[in-house]
This record gives structure tokens, C-alpha cells and sequence, in this order.
């Protein structure tokens, strides 16, 4: 289901934007009211997200030489030189999030609220085609939680390279998996 309507119907009602967790309370409310399951992330994925993607208001090239905007917002509606709202970023959020949250909440089998964000944050950076097919996903559905929370350490490279950020990002990734976070 499309939700930009309803969002921005109520954002329209507010004459403002939404906060994070507005965001994430709304979402929900239409999600109980359409009678959808999809599990969501929680604040602490959510936070996560944001603090390594950061908010990039202007369309530029990730370290992967892909066009990116808002909080890591990427695919046919980014074209450089294009510059969107903090608001518009949040949207944006909100609608590919949705996307790797359904896709975890379809091939993650049975996990905690922190294997579901890690997962979910690996996906939204790497692509969820990646996670569907890795090793680290298949340790975790055969319950080597252990084995899994160690290769997060290996998606720490981009365009052929190791990068710190990455390196850092998937660190956090595996604590929240393992419930340390």
C-alpha cells in the first residue's frame, strides 16, 4: 500500500512535518488499521541508521559510485543535482525502510527486535538481494547466532576497498544483532 497519501494528508492537517517517532507511530497505526504484520524497526535500528547514512540534502555519489540522497536513499529517483527537505529525506526513509523491513520479515525466519534492526540496516545498506543470499543469513537461520553476528565484519567494503565507516558500521551492526547495543 502506497502510505505517501495518507502521510502527507496528516502532514497537510499538522502544517508541519513529522518527527521520527511520529513517523514511526503513524506507520504503525496504518499498518494495524490495514491488518499488515510486516514486523518494523525499532528506534534503536532506526538511530542507527540515520547516524551512519547521515542526512545528505543534495543528490551526491557513494562510495560505491551510486547517487544517493536523504538518509542513503538510492535507485531511479535520485538524480544528481537534485536537492530535497529534510521532510522529503524522512518520506524517503520511511518508504525504503518499509521495503527491507518486509523483505527480513519474509527470509529471516525467527529473530529478536535487534537480529530484525541489524538485519534490517545491513539490507537498507548493502541491498536486501545481498543479505537474501549470504552466508551471514544462513548462519542465522540455523541458529549459529555466534557464526552470524561475525560476518557482519566482512560487508565492510565499497568499491572494491575496506572503509572505516564500514567497518564501524557493521561493528554496531553485530552488537545490536547480539543484544549488546
Amino acid at each position: 500500500m502506497n502510505r505517501k497519501p495518507i502521510f502527507d494528508a496528516v502532514r497537510l492537517m499538522l502544517g508541519r512535518g513529522f518527527t521520527p517517532n511520529e513517523v514511526q507511530e503513524l506507520d504503525s497505526a496504518i499498518t494495524f488499521a490495514i491488518g499488515e504484520s510486516v514486523r518494523r524497526i525499532s528506534a534503536e535500528g532506526l538511530a542507527l541508521i540515520k547516524a551512519f547514512e547521515g542526512l545528505r540534502l543534495q543528490a551526491y555519489k557513494c562510495p560505491a559510485d551510486i547517487p544517493t540522497i536523504g538518509y542513503g536513499s538510492t535507485g531511479p529517483h535520485v538524480r544528481m543535482g537534485m536537492t530535497i527537505t529534510e521532510t522529503e529525506a524522512e518520506d524517503l526513509l520511511v518508504k525504503d525502510l518499509a521495503r527491507f523491513e518486509k523483505t527480513i520479515d519474509e527470509i529471516g525466519g525467527a529473530m529478536t527486535q535487534g537480529q530484525f534492526d541489524a538485519l534490517v540496516s545491513l539490507a537498507f545498506n548493502v541491498g536486501a538481494a545481498a543479505v537474501a543470499r549470504s552466508t551471514l543469513l544462513t548462519m542465522h537461520k540455523a541458529g549459529d547466532y555466534a557464526g552470524a553476528a561475525q560476518q557482519f565484519a566482512r560487508w565492510n567494503r565499497a568499491g572494491g576497498r575496506v572503509l572505516a565507516g564500514l567497518t564501524r558500521r557493521r561493528a554496531a551492526e553485530a552488537k545490536l544483532y547480539k543484544g549488546e547495543a
